[in-house]
């Protein structure tokens, strides 16, 4: 990476202050902000790994520069800021795979990156990731729109003290259709993902435009799977209750939930990936693959190039793999002195024993079409199960 030259931890501090009264009055983020200004300031609007103190601090210190990064958990929540006006905000956005190519770059809130600087480093990625990787380019294959690092399965997670690996590889999630299961199982507080669980319990692949007849069952499948859960919340209630034995399985999860649980000593807290399943090529399980690109931002920070670098490094991609909150493979493991610096428990946690035949049973997380009709019926459902 080309690294500035280095600050004292005084000046640092001092210039952390200066832009965080700037920040708090709204000035070094508004419009018409002189671009130099911005040669010292990274913003970046991301998914929790990216916006910890292990992966910043260094690029901090190094740059001398301040750096803002805001974690949420949703993607079309992150979109949509940069629809109302925050593309003069963010410098870098970081978000699931399909809204790169295609919903941020067709309405020019990215920017494509340098693709002699940056198509080189696909090369160390795992074999899937070799350029020209479809989801970091355009439609027309001309454009690179972002990088890919963490990734992973994402269907269902069980403890199997009390259902098997094997068994629920097996039945999948006609776990949720075995009225014998109701209140033993959680659902995970995450509205895209348990539309495409509810989809796939109902018997249909979640990523096509659906029928009335679909719709209905889906409604129907809504109604039943979350009347019959014991409870609702997140990762850290689902791990902690189905360690407790309160529940012996929950919807949604995978490597992402279950990693904590697992890095902590209970390999029994276990990401299960279905071997068949209602997507294409009678794929059983959801898998997701981030994509972090530059917002079109007209005052782009000149450290946002930098910082994308600056990830891609064996010691930095380790970090984001196991940086605070969960714990996740990244494409750049591909790379041998990348994946040496995992060690065997590292790998346990990320359930690396099975993750290629996972990957390989899993459809890529897509956007569903008739997605905001799913999310009202689903709601709806959630309502009315909590009796609200």
């Amino acid at each position: 990476m080309a690294n500035s030259s280095k600050v004292s931890r005084r000046n640092f501090m001092q210039q952390s202050a200066l832009w965080a009264a700037a920040f708090a009055g709204g000035g070094s983020l508004l419009p018409g902000v002189a671009s130099a200004a911005r040669e010292k300031e990274l913003n970046i609007l991301c998914w929790e790994g990216y916006n910890s103190a292990q992966v910043l601090d260094p690029f901090r210190s190094s740059t001398g520069a301040t750096v803002k990064a805001e974690s949420l958990t949703n993607d079309p929540t992150m979109i949509n800021r940069l629809r109302a006006g925050e593309t003069n905000v963010w410098d870098l956005i970081n978000v699931n795979n399909p809204w790169a190519r295609k919903v941020m770059a067709p309405e020019k809130l990215i920017q494509p990156l340098d693709k002699a600087r940056f198509e080189p480093f696909f090369d160390k990625m795992m074999p899937a990731f070799k350029a020209p990787y479809k989801w970091a380019m355009d439609d027309a294959g001309a454009n690179l729109l972002g990088m890919a690092q963490r990734f992973g399965p994402y269907s269902f997670v069980v403890n199997t003290d009390k259902v098997s690996r094997a068994t629920a590889e097996d039945q999948g999630w006609n776990l949720w259709n075995d009225p014998a299961n109701d209140k033993k199982y959680g659902i995970l507080e995450s509205d895209d993902w348990n539309v495409f669980c509810i989809c796939c319990i109902a018997g249909f692949d979640p990523f096509k435009v659906h029928n009335d007849e679909e719709v209905a069952k889906f409604t129907e499948t809504a109604k039943r799977v979350f009347k019959g859960a014991k409870l609702v919340g997140d990762i850290a209630t689902m791990n902690q209750s189905m360690i407790a034995g309160e529940i012996d399985f929950h919807l949604t999860g995978g490597t992402y939930s279950a990693s904590p649980a697992r890095a902590d000593g209970h390999p029994e807290i276990r990401g299960v990936t279905p071997k068949s399943g209602p997507m294409e090529g009678g794929k059983g399980g959801i898998s997701w693959i981030e994509i972090t690109s530059q917002v079109n931002n007209p005052q782009l920070s000149p450290l946002a190039s930098d910082f994308l670098e600056y990830v891609q490094s064996p010691e930095m991609s380790h970090k984001v793999a196991f940086a605070e909150g969960t714990f996740n493979p990244v494409a750049q493991m591909g790379n041998p002195e990348c994946f040496k610096l995992f060690t065997k428990e590292e790998l346990d946690a990320i359930q690396w024993d099975s993750l290629e035949e996972e990957m390989a049973r899993s459809a890529e997380y897509d956007i569903v079409p008739d997605y905001d009709k799913l999310l009202d019926i689903m709601t709806a459902a959630k309502r009315e199960a909590s009796g609200g």
